[in-house]
């Protein structure tokens, strides 16, 4: 016999509700099938799941352990119906480290003024494709090549690359540094998900590559002084830290900013969000006052 979704909530009721009587109202049902349901849940199982008295109902060894598993399945059903009638009424966009950098908060507003009936959720996914392979996200922001055939992508905009230092490093004194001044110094990189390799350099003059994997280990480990990174821009506007500096490479080529969808199954606001983005990121920048630049 199989186990069924009815029979798992028909315990929790039960349990929750204190008396069969209860669970029937709660249930909709006869108490009489509140019963069935149960005693057909135990024949499953192969275990008394309820303590039954004329005056107490309680769960028995074995039943407080199915109760516990019985809420977490029950919830990830619950989940798993919401979202596919939800629909295309939200948005699930991915992200491996910093989003769409100093442009998300105005993404986010926008897209609640322009498409209030498809709820935008930023998704972070330190995976290679942000989430998008692993069926997490609907639209994914990535910032290295692609994988073809089985995702599309359209750029939308490019980022200068920036040097991440320690603050008492002697490259903070300079407003801007080259990728010759990192060649003979400690990179810490992200091998699944960063911008940044060795081939930034020539083969004579490459640094040395320690790898990490998460933006939080990578902060950590070049606040100690002992190396540096390089990163796009939106990894400045997303992670200003304490004892963290950024300098832009001057030398170093832009990164380019995408968003990748599934090829055969696109989300119906995805050229929508491409549009945005796009627009976002053709608007010129701000200029900075005096004080917020590096003296």
């Amino acid at each position: 016999m199989d186990l069924e979704l009815r029979q798992l909530r028909c315990l929790v009721t039960i349990v929750d509700a204190g008396t069969f009587t209860d669970a029937a109202l709660e249930l909709g049902v006869s108490q009489a099938a509140v019963s069935r349901n149960l005693a057909s849940l135990e024949r499953v199982l192969g275990v008394q799941l309820l303590h039954r008295t004329s005056r107490s109902l309680e769960p028995t060894t074995a039943g407080v352990q199915v109760l516990a598993r019985a809420r977490h399945l029950l919830a990830e059903a619950d989940d798993l119906v919401r979202e596919a009638t939800t629909g295309h009424t939200r948005l699930r966009l991915g992200h491996a480290w910093s989003a769409m950098g100093k442009h998300t908060a105005e993404f986010q507003r926008r897209w609640a003024a322009r498409y209030p009936d498809v709820e935008l959720l930023l998704v972070r996914a330190n995976t290679a494709t942000a989430g998008l392979a692993e069926g997490l996200v609907d639209l994914a922001v990535v910032r290295h090549q692609v994988p073809s055939g089985k995702f599309a992508h359209a750029t939308v905009g490019h980022e200068d690359r920036y040097c991440a230092m320690a603050v008492d490093d002697p490259l903070v004194r300079r407003r801007t540094v080259a990728l010759a001044d990192l060649a003979s110094r400690l990179l810490v990189v992200d091998p699944r998900t960063g911008t940044t390799s060795a081939d930034l350099w020539p083969p004579e003059a490459r640094p040395r590559i320690e790898p990490t994997h998460d933006v939080d280990d990578w902060l950590a480990t070049i606040t100690t002084g002992r190396c540096v990174g390089v990163t796009p821009h939106s990894t400045v506007t997303q992670y200003r830290r304490d004892g963290i500096v950024y300098r832009r490479v001057r030398d170093a080529p832009p990164v380019p900013v995408q968003l990748a969808w599934r090829a055969h199954d696109p989300h119906p606001a995805t050229h929508a969000a491409v549009a945005l983005l796009g627009e976002l990121y053709r608007t010129p920048p701000k200029r900075e006052s005096a004080s917020a630049r590096p003296r």
